[in-house]
């Protein structure tokens, strides 16, 4: 009897069966995440988005990010947990849309992996799923890949992009800002996906097994530092309406927003500040979240040291005007998102000292972070 002819590309390490099995898992998720403007369904080689609503725009702005978790899924990969990935996927990227005031519209995945586990994909891309539908934002397509030889039996990284639309005289940026607006800082989950590098190799050099249990948090290290990074697009989309939207004549009170990620507190306000202008950030305005401070205390370092590589407790960054200061505060409060005053704007004559300034390419403003921590939580 003749032998069973092989398939080379499964000899190679690639199986299509359980690639094709894993898309049967996630569909119930992904088109969960579809309105009337997704057309096509799942599994087509282009995701299609029906654009015609942009004909209600004035001016339609496309805003598009992309971006991916960092080495936060080594940590999922050490205790076999990938639920919550995805989320901080779909933070990263399409929190980064509505920094200029853009709504999100669609949004596409791509994982690659030494080996396709089907219910793993199925866990990373629910989670995306219904991160998207918390941000009002439709998956409309992704793809993953198979890279034996590249990645090993049990690694794998995450990407994704998103786009969004605004109309060109509500973009929220530089321009808007303005002398002796508010700065608040608005709280963050945790250590979002942005400097664990150091965190590996804080928790490495210690000792720690992710498996260990943590006392300060009552669970794992690897449950703890798996905390999904907090959605702000919704609630933040909400307070620009509520306050007014910005137009041509500058009347929003809202007049810009920077997600602080990678570059911390400092770079990332900086970013969306205009040249001449700088600001403050009062340090004894909160009390970084646990997790910062444990950590840096394992480390025998300093809060300040880690000032250019985590967030600190404050996710997001919102430059108001001063009159708008205390409905701001309300406003985001009745998100479940706190909210406070960190600085004020100025412009002209600085006081003397370093500040930081030029970050990631953008020469805008001049910002500094003085005084010290308060103790205990916000």
């Amino acid at each position: 009897m003749a032998a069973s002819p092989t398939n080379p590309y499964s000899e190679a390490g690639v199986d299509t069966a359980a690639g094709d099995l894993a898309v049967e898992l996630m569909k119930s998720s992904v088109r969960a995440t579809h309105g009337p403007e997704v057309l096509g369904g799942v599994g087509g080689f282009a995701g299609l988005f029906d654009a015609s609503a942009l004909r209600d725009f004035r001016r339609p702005l496309l805003a598009t990010s992309t971006d991916g978790v960092g080495t936060k899924v080594a940590i999922a990969q050490a205790i076999d947990k990938h639920d919550t990935i995805g989320q901080d996927l779909v933070g990263m990227v399409v929190d980064d849309i509505v920094v200029v005031g853009a709504k999100p519209l669609f949004m596409t995945d791509y994982i690659a992996c030494g080996k396709v586990f089907p219910q793993r994909i199925a866990d990373i891309v629910r989670g995306i799923a219904q991160a998207c539908a918390a941000t009002g934002t439709a998956l409309v397509g992704g793809e993953t890949a198979e890279h034996p030889g590249l990645l090993g039996p049990r690694d794998y990284d995450v990407a994704g992009a998103a786009t969004g639309v605004v109309e060109a005289d509500a973009i929220l940026g530089a321009d808007r800002v303005q002398d002796g607006d508010v700065v608040l800082g608005v709280a963050s989950s945790g250590l979002h996906s942005n400097g664990y590098s150091l965190v590996r190799h804080i928790v490495t050099n210690a000792g720690i097994g992710y498996g260990d249990n943590a006392a300060d948090f009552g669970m794992t290290w690897g449950e703890t530092l798996l905390e999904p990074t907090r959605l702000y697009t919704l609630p933040l989309l909400r307070l620009i309406e509520k306050l007014g939207p910005s137009t041509g004549s500058g009347t929003g009170a809202v007049h810009a927003l920077s997600h602080v990620t990678g570059g911390g507190i400092a770079a990332n306000l900086a970013r969306v500040l205009p040249q001449g202008s700088w600001a403050e950030v009062d340090r004894s305005t909160w009390s970084p979240s646990p997790v910062f401070r444990v950590l840096s205390d394992i480390a025998g370092s300093t809060l300040e040291s880690a000032e250019g590589t985590w967030n600190l407790g404050i996710g997001f960054l919102a430059v108001i005007s001063a009159e708008a200061k205390d409905a701001a505060i309300a406003a985001l409060a009745a998100e479940g998102m706190p909210a406070w005053q960190v600085g004020t704007v100025g412009f002209g004559a600085r006081p003397d000292g370093e500040f930081e300034q030029g970050a990631k390419g953008v020469d805008g403003g001049a910002v500094r972070l003085v005084g010290a921590y308060a103790d205990g939580a916000k």
